[in-house]
This record gives C-alpha cells, sequence and structure tokens, in this order.
C-alpha cells in the first residue's frame, strides 16, 4: 500500500518501504532516495496546510507561540472541539440577544466594548425591575412603568365615636320687668345629645320670652383626633442596591 500521507507511515521502521509509491526498500535504486525525500518533504508540506485532510494526535502537550485558528463551531456545539474567539462571542451574543439587559455591579464600561459585540444603552435609571403579569394591569406589558418613590395619601374617612357631650346656654337680661323674673336672670340651660333636653328656664318666663332675651352660648366635648407617623418623602422605596444596568438595543 502506497503511502501517500503522514497517517499512513508506520511506526515500525521496517514496513515503511516506500512513501508515495517511491520504492525505499533495502537494494533500492540510488534514485529513489532522491525522489523519497523529496515526497516526504511533499507530504510534510500538506500536513502543515491541511491539504491533506489528515487527521493529528498530539500525546504530550502542544505549545502555540504564535495565532492559532481554526473553524469556527456553531456556539450549540457541544463537543470537545477547541473554541475559537468567534465562538466565543456567538456564543455570548447568544445568551444577550437583542432586548437583553446587562447588569454590573461597578464597571460604568459599556457592554459594547466589555462583550465585545452589540448596541447598549442605559436603562432603568432610578427603577427596580418585576416579572411581567399578564394578570395584573399594572404589569401586564414589558416595559411598563409605574410607582412613585413618595407616599402618597390614599384616600380614606376616619369615624369619630362620640360618648356623649353638652351644650350650655346662657340667658342675659330677660325681657320681663318683673321683680320675679329678674332674679332668674343668667339662669343656665342645657341639652344633652343623647338625653333630650333639660330646661332650667326662669319660673313664668316662656320661652319664646326667653329665646328674646339674648344668650350666649358655648359648647364642650371629650373628643380628639390624634396625627400620628412621619414624613412620606422616600417611603414607598423597598430595600435596594444600586447597580448599572444597560438593555441591548441591536
Amino acid at each position: 500500500m502506497a503511502k501517500n500521507k503522514v497517517s499512513e507511515w508506520s511506526t515500525t521502521a521496517a514496513n515503511n518501504t516506500d512513501i508515495g509509491g517511491i520504492n525505499i526498500a533495502e537494494g533500492c535504486a540510488p534514485s529513489g532516495i532522491n525522489n523519497a525525500i523529496r515526497e516526504l518533504m511533499a507530504q510534510v508540506k500538506d500536513m502543515q496546510t491541511g491539504t491533506d485532510s489528515d487527521n493529528f494526535t498530539v500525546g504530550g502537550n502542544l505549545t502555540v507561540t504564535g495565532t492559532a485558528t481554526g473553524t469556527t463551531a456553531s456556539y450549540g456545539d457541544s463537543t470537545t472541539k477547541f473554541a475559537t474567539t468567534a465562538f466565543v462571542q456567538a456564543a455570548l451574543a447568544a445568551a444577550y440577544p437583542v432586548g437583553s439587559i446587562y447588569i454590573n455591579a461597578s464597571s460604568s464600561t459599556n457592554p459594547a466594548t466589555l462583550l465585545g459585540f452589540g448596541t447598549w444603552v442605559a436603562f432603568g435609571a432610578g427603577r427596580v425591575m418585576v416579572g411581567l403579569d399578564a394578570g395584573n394591569a399594572a404589569f401586564d406589558t414589558a416595559e411598563e412603568t409605574g410607582g412613585s418613590a413618595d407616599a402618597i395619601n390614599v384616600s380614606h374617612t376616619h369615624t369619630v365615636t362620640d360618648a356623649g357631650h353638652r351644650h350650655y346656654t346662657t340667658y342675659d337680661g330677660l325681657a320681663s320687668t318683673s321683680a320675679s323674673f329678674q332674679s332668674q336672670i343668667g339662669r343656665t340651660t342645657y341639652s344633652s345629645v343623647n338625653g333630650g333636653y333639660e330646661s332650667y328656664f326662669a319660673r313664668g318666663v316662656s320661652d319664646s320670652t326667653q329665646a328674646d332675651a339674648g344668650r350666649t352660648s358655648t359648647s364642650t366635648t371629650g373628643v380628639t383626633i390624634d396625627s400620628a407617623g412621619s414624613s412620606g418623602t422616600n417611603a414607598n422605596l423597598q430595600p435596594y442596591i444600586v447597580v448599572r444596568m444597560w438593555k441591548r438595543t441591536a
């Protein structure tokens, strides 16, 4: 069998009696040696350029001092093939498709520089992210915004329960000039909100007469409404940590 490439050479020297069909066995013509050397050099060159499509296995370490190149496999290839830089970048680009969010806790460098691909713009300044919820009108559209950093006073009512109080009315200067009526000047009447009216009107003077006499009214209650709480500034903010975010647009 003619040995036309390196992979067809034998590891047993005695079996290598030709190269490329040139006889190099014992007793061969002297010209065969010259021709064999020339064929050997051609086959090594074919191996170096890859034109012989031969496989090559390195049993020890392989050190490359220059730039190694190779065929770029699909980014979905999970075999033991070498990963070229193009393979790595394609895999990263697949992991960050257009619309993806990149987050960095310290670096302000645009991801186009860090990752080597895409167009990226700053995203979500002063906002946190929340998952899309098709069943909630506040969260059912991608990139929908809402919320407030400051607390608001939600519409509400206060209910006051009054255990009972009294209103006091002082009658000054009754219209009558009778001595018996004068002694009643300054008498006070009161009414209770939960017990009807109790009267201390001047004896013998009608309610209408007293109504015309002039009144000074006061009222007292034991009801108070307290306020409580603190400033609403930034009161709606959840515990947070600030990071830098970018969105890939192309």
